[in-house]
């Protein structure tokens, strides 16, 4: 091929195609534990997690509810990935070889935010969320008392979670969407010294917290036993005023090497002793690499 801007801008649209292909065929597994949030700023402000909205009888004038005083934020980080495309390659019409990285890179940009939540989720033991707690811990404060939500051990993690809100147990802000953009023009630095063109995707984007509430966490073995304690601790979840919240238990997360026990646990249709399995349909399994 002849290197001139009309080629090079041939060879851009091919590009973009193969990363629009492996964006498009990618399949994300966050979607169900996290809420999107368009981020208009440096950084996101999510203090009214601590106003758990409730209704009341209406006796005498409103009570007007403010904006709980949590300063919890996520500050948006900026991502990027770039492939060089050597001029060589262009001329000898070998540039073909770069379409599969194109679409891998796609790929990578579509599952990117799976990164970020289930790696957040993965923290949450030794992480802050907005009542100044981890977010799995045993003594999150709901009006003078201890709440857990974290069941302890030191084995492979795995969550049980309420999926079923507009509010998630996760937050995905994104302030610039990934984009796939060239360096490719004849009188550009890396052209003149490296004999080659750029191309590269760029995004601006983060992970946070939700309601603690919605959410247990634990590193125990997965069994019934241990199940059962997690759906009892989020069934009796109350909001920071003390109301129940009405949380209900509707996905079970795990890392490939909790798969088998999962399915077993929600799928079978008898347990471990033969009889009934009591749990069978309580939650939905989803099984991620990107708990490993």
């Amino acid at each position: 091929m002849i290197v001139n801007a009309g080629n090079l801008d041939i060879l851009y649209r091919g590009f973009s195609a193969a990363f629009r292909e492996g964006f498009g065929q990618a399949e994300p597994d966050h979607g169900p534990v996290s809420m999107a949030v368009p981020s208009t700023t440096r950084e996101q402000s999510y203090g009214w997690l601590g106003q758990w909205p409730g209704l009341r009888e209406w006796v005498g004038e409103r009570v007007l509810r403010g904006i709980a005083a949590h300063g919890y934020a996520v500050r948006n980080r900026k991502f990027e990935s770039t492939v060089e495309v050597q001029r060589d390659d262009i001329e000898d019409d070998q540039y073909g070889v770069y379409g599969p990285m194109f679409a891998e890179l796609g790929r990578a940009s579509a599952t990117h935010p799976c990164e970020l939540v289930w790696g957040l989720l993965k923290k949450g033991f030794a992480t802050p969320c907005y009542d100044g707690q981890y977010f799995f811990d045993s003594d999150h404060p709901v009006r003078g008392v201890s709440v857990s939500n974290a069941g302890g051990g030191d084995g492979a993690p795995w969550f049980l979670l309420d999926c079923s809100r507009a509010v998630k147990p996760v937050v995905i802000q994104t302030r610039s969407a990934y984009e796939l953009t060239r360096m490719d023009r004849r009188e550009d630095e890396a052209a003149f010294m490296r004999d080659a063109y750029r191309y590269g995707v760029r995004a601006r984007t983060n992970a946070g917290f939700g309601l603690w509430q919605l959410a247990y966490g634990s590193r125990q073995e997965l069994t019934a036993a241990n199940y059962a304690a997690a759906r009892a601790a989020l069934l009796g979840m109350k909001g920071d005023e003390g109301r129940p919240m009405g949380v209900r238990p509707t996905h079970l997360a795990v890392p490939p090497s909790l798969e088998r026990a999962a399915r077993k646990l929600l799928l079978s249709e008898t347990a471990a002793g033969g009889e009934t399995n009591e749990w069978r349909g309580t939650a939905e399994p989803v099984v991620t690499p990107w708990l490993a």
